[in-house]
């Protein structure tokens, strides 16, 4: 199977290894190469990459370093690390572990055993943009695989919220809350669930009608001027094409007697 749309990128220094991985690879995803850590960041801020593999050992910048400036960067800390290394020590692992890398592998590796990581840690990931996007009552912070994606995944969700009556609330509002541009903001937003930032905002949106009308304690036109919606119709067309059901049919399915 084909992922074309998305792109790796690997960072080495030794020509062979890199070539390999690259020709092994490029038949199922974009390939981005960089020589360092400070080449491959250069190249994080230039395309909208979905893993990355680096070698341990490297100038300028090692692995070690490179992994850790990834994950603790709100833009690209959602982005899955393969360390790879020569170095057997137990003490070695657990540094790699420590800065954040999501699969260590040892030199020599089978590369039937690195593509097999690659294709689990993206197929967990889009289980859980899927799961957060199918479930009407999955939460946004379900998406997050670390505490910084945590983190600004709450951020963002208490933004839309503290706006959510506000019809008004759009893209750029919600990236001068967030203190971000809006092309990071859709690039973050973007790889951590598929959706853009307006799709997110009409999603939460959904999500918190449906929690709002579980309880069964607001009439619906109090429930549309809660969430932002114009009206009723604007409401049910929305969930129906999103879920595949109006919100009335998902309540009586969802919450019916016994």
């Amino acid at each position: 199977m084909s992922h074309n749309n998305k792109t790796i990128l690997i960072a080495d220094d030794h020509e062979d290894l890199l070539f390999m991985l690259s020709d092994t690879l490029k038949k199922d995803y974009r390939i981005v190469c960089a020589r360092n850590g400070v080449e491959g960041l250069a190249l994080l801020e230039e395309h909208p990459v979905t893993l990355v593999i680096s070698d341990v050992m490297m100038p300028e910048m090692n692995g070690f370093e490179f992994c850790e400036k990834i994950k603790s960067n709100y833009e690209f800390s959602h982005i899955p690390v393969i360390l790879l290394t020569a170095k057997h020590t137990l003490q070695s692992k657990i540094e790699g572990l420590g800065v954040g890398a999501d699969v260590y592998v040892e030199k020599p590796f089978s590369m039937d055993f690195l593509v097999a990581q690659i294709k689990s840690l993206l197929m967990n990931r889009d289980r859980l943009k899927s799961y957060f996007i199918k479930s009407p009552t999955a939460q946004i912070t379900s998406m997050a695989s670390n505490d910084i994606d945590k983190s600004f995944l709450e951020t963002l969700e208490h933004h839309i919220y503290e706006n959510m009556a506000n019809t008004d609330l759009d893209v750029p509002l919600l990236a001068k809350r967030m203190n971000m541009s809006r092309t990071s903001l859709y690039r973050k937003i973007n790889s951590l669930s598929d959706l853009s930032p307006a799709e997110i905002i009409n999603l939460t949106r959904l999500k918190k009608a449906i929690e709002i009308l579980s309880t069964r304690n607001m009439r619906l036109n109090e429930v549309i001027d809660a969430v932002g919606y114009n009206s009723v119709t604007q409401l049910g067309r929305n969930f129906q094409k999103h879920f595949g059901m109006t919100p009335s049919e998902y309540i009586k399915k969802t919450y019916k007697s016994p």
